[in-house]
């Protein structure tokens, strides 16, 4: 207990020590350990647990193999961060971790650059302070040699200052970034991320309120991104090309038929046939595209390689868009030459075997797109090619019954079908043979 005299005594001293020049601050503290920090009795002791989740050094480790950078920003002091990231096995054991502390002047961050720059594998810890004095005076430099290490933690970082990172890291690197959080601290961070990770822990829901997704473990984390982004990513890609190769197959068909027929101002396929093409006939094996998977979710979570293939960007590019576009200026032309090849005396003959091998040819294009067959899938193209040969009777506007169930028919449909489809299904056998991709050789 502090007695009166005892605090005029501490009084005295700490007003004295307020009234300094040199080392106020240090002076002042000392006052405080001097006269009241001595002969106290401990009432009681209270602890917050904050402890690494399950299999945090497990995700960790598969985001590393799969090709992730990991920054973690936290407002921890720099021996505590430090610890995290050692235990989490953020840093490896045989990793140099290089501290930049305490920079107060652009000389001494100047410096501290200059020696990140001859450690290229070294894991950077930097405090709040340090990092703030940086970025004002050496943004770019900064962040292009912190973007090549293999991680970086920043300590004492503000909710401001982290979502200033991400920023940063967006506009510097020009890669996507993710950001996980499980506090409202983290709010603005999760907002500024290209995608936001919220966590409910015992901090609260801000975090996952504020967030695209919410996962109850960090551990979860991994089947989200190797598992669920790696599909999501490869079905959003074939889907789309295949959506536009759907629309130019046909308008190819279209420009070919003008050519032949001096340009006459006719449309080739009109009404219901043109409606029905990108409804009825092929929307749903189009679509069921979605439930395509190359591997199995347990190879995906073994080779975490297989998502850093991702970062090529092989399954939607430049290159990818011309095939596509190649493969329908060939079977749109082909379907087309042919049809007119084998030129019958009506027209309505003509249209009846070019649509019947359009739709043929687009429902053998799914099936050859596709790695692991689902029963919806096959419901899917069995249903549409029904719902095609019903449609025939119920429009005797496009179609001929008579010449429907002729042989000429059936023949001229199949030599068309099989010149325009055929080929790709050899091309697809040679390159899994001499050229297979990388799952070929997993699953």
């Amino acid at each position: 207990r502090l007695t009166r005299d005892a605090y005029e005594r501490f009084d005295a001293a700490y007003q004295r020590a307020k009234l300094s020049v040199v080392g106020r601050a240090a002076a002042m503290r000392d006052v405080v350990t001097d006269c009241l920090e001595n002969d106290l009795e401990l009432l009681g002791v209270t602890g917050v647990e904050d402890r690494l989740q399950d299999n945090v050094r497990a995700t960790l480790e598969l985001l590393g193999n799969a090709g992730v950078k990991v920054w973690m920003l936290t407002g921890d002091k720099v021996e505590t961060a430090t610890c995290v990231a050692v235990s989490a096995r953020l840093v490896r054991r045989d990793q140099l971790i290089h501290v930049i502390a305490n920079l107060r002047a652009p000389h001494e961050a100047s410096d501290a650059l200059e020696t990140l720059r001859t450690l290229p594998d070294c894991c950077l810890v930097i405090d709040g302070d340090s990092l703030q004095v940086t970025l004002d005076f050496y943004r770019d430099e900064f962040v292009l040699i912190a973007a090549q290490l293999p991680a970086v933690v920043c300590c004492r970082c503000s909710p401001t200052q982290k979502a200033d990172i991400v920023r940063l890291i967006q506009s510097a690197t020009r890669k996507r970034v993710l950001a996980v959080g499980d506090g409202g601290n983290d709010v603005s961070m999760i907002q500024a991320a290209d995608v936001g990770v919220g966590l409910v822990g015992k901090e609260g829901k801000q975090a996952s309120l504020a967030a695209d997704f919410s996962i109850l473990q960090f551990s979860f984390l991994a089947r989200l991104l190797l598992w669920h982004g790696r599909n999501s990513y490869k079905r959003s890609a074939k889907l789309a090309q295949f959506v536009i190769h759907r629309g130019l197959i046909i308008s190819i068909m279209q420009v070919v038929f003008s050519a032949l027929f001096y340009f006459a101002p006719i449309a080739l396929f009109q009404g219901m046939l043109l409606v029905g093409y990108t409804t009825v006939y092929t929307m749903a094996p189009v679509f069921s595209l979605v439930l395509d998977r190359d591997v199995s979710e347990d190879i995906a979570l073994l080779y975490p390689e297989l998502y850093a293939d991702l970062t090529k960007g092989r399954s939607l590019s430049y290159k990818t868009f011309f095939t596509w576009l190649l493969i329908s200026i060939y079977q749109g032309g082909a379907l087309m030459l042919i049809a007119a090849w084998l030129f019958d005396t009506e027209f309505i003959h003509v249209v009846s075997i070019a649509f019947t091998g359009l739709v043929l040819n687009e429902l053998l294009m799914v099936a050859l797109e596709i790695r692991t067959w689902h029963r919806w899938m096959a419901w899917s193209i069995l249903g549409s090619l029904a719902i095609y040969v019903a449609s025939i009777w119920v429009l005797p506007a496009y179609f001929d019954p008579s010449f429907i169930l002729s042989t000429a028919f059936v023949w001229k449909t199949v030599v068309i079908t099989a010149v325009s489809s055929v080929p790709l299904y050899i091309i697809k056998f040679i390159r899994r043979i001499y050229a297979p991709p990388a799952y070929a050789k997993l699953a």
